[in-house]
């Protein structure tokens, strides 16, 4: 499951900590024989983290201030070795406008964006300033194993924005904790609940505004959706969910699928 696992969300196994919607409209259609199509199209955000010893202290270095954060740290070392296999920054990167970030900033996200871009799933990364990134992902699978985005194995703490994970024989279960604002719980794979609040004291939810939108030909179990399930033409159903920084209940929905072997 693992290896799956990596597979479709390797872009993010070191990064998936750090990255939290913003603005976006993400779907995920799931037909009764389990194949699936989930995409995200809209913008992540890399918020700042606090620096160790910066809070509640008067004895830390000066240059401490100056110093990048774990996270950070981490999220350098990725477009550093990205750069140190032929991908370094141009002089044109200097050139560029930081749209608000440092430029050492703007040329580290700008090289995260090169390297997530090459990562199967991806049809498109850019980097628009403020701390975000613009995504276009979009895959296609079958559910016979559990599937989560963005997935991060080695990470203490993580954002999924999306977990399946298989309930029974003949069952999914849909929770997408990153597109709801709550801080009230903290988060495991094993509940799925909320993550609370960011390092730093910025909530993950803060720039939530999008949708979600679940369609499916199998039969709807159970669901979170206050307004209930839509008709479609072809006879399956919709659950559509808008999310803001006020959302507080992550969409959630139980399916009946074809039964594994």
């Amino acid at each position: 499951m693992i290896r799956w696992l990596a597979l479709i969300a390797a872009p993010l196994m070191l990064t998936s900590c750090l990255l939290v919607p913003a603005k976006f409209t993400s779907t995920l259609d799931i037909r009764a024989d389990r194949t699936f199509t989930y995409t995200y199209v809209g913008e992540v955000l890399l918020p700042k983290t606090d620096k160790p010893g910066s809070e509640g202290s008067d004895d830390s270095p000066a240059e401490d201030d100056a110093a990048p954060t774990s996270d950070e740290a981490q999220l350098f070392r990725i477009a550093a070795n990205t750069a140190s296999k032929g991908k370094a920054a141009t002089k044109s990167d200097k050139a560029v406008e930081t749209f608000g970030d440092t430029s050492e900033e703007a040329g580290q996200f700008r090289r995260l964006a090169t390297t997530l871009a090459s990562e199967y799933g991806y049809r498109s990364v850019r980097y628009i300033g403020n701390r975000k990134l613009a995504i276009d992902y979009r895959i296609t699978g079958k559910l016979d194993h559990a599937f989560v985005f963005p997935f991060n194995p080695d990470g203490e703490v993580f954002v999924p924005f999306l977990a399946i994970e298989l309930r029974g024989k003949d069952r999914v279960r849909v929770k997408a904790p990153g597109f709801a604002n709550d801080e009230s719980t903290s988060g495991a794979m094993g509940g799925m609940g909320g993550l609370g609040g960011l390092p730093g004291g910025e909530s993950k939810g803060s720039q939530l505004d999008g949708t979600f939108t679940i369609t499916t030909n199998a039969e709807i179990v159970s669901q979170n959706q206050e307004d209930g399930a839509q008709s479609l033409p072809d006879g399956g159903r919709k659950l559509v969910w808008t999310v803001n920084p006020g959302t507080r209940d992550a969409p959630l929905a139980v399916l009946r699928v074809s039964p594994l072997p």
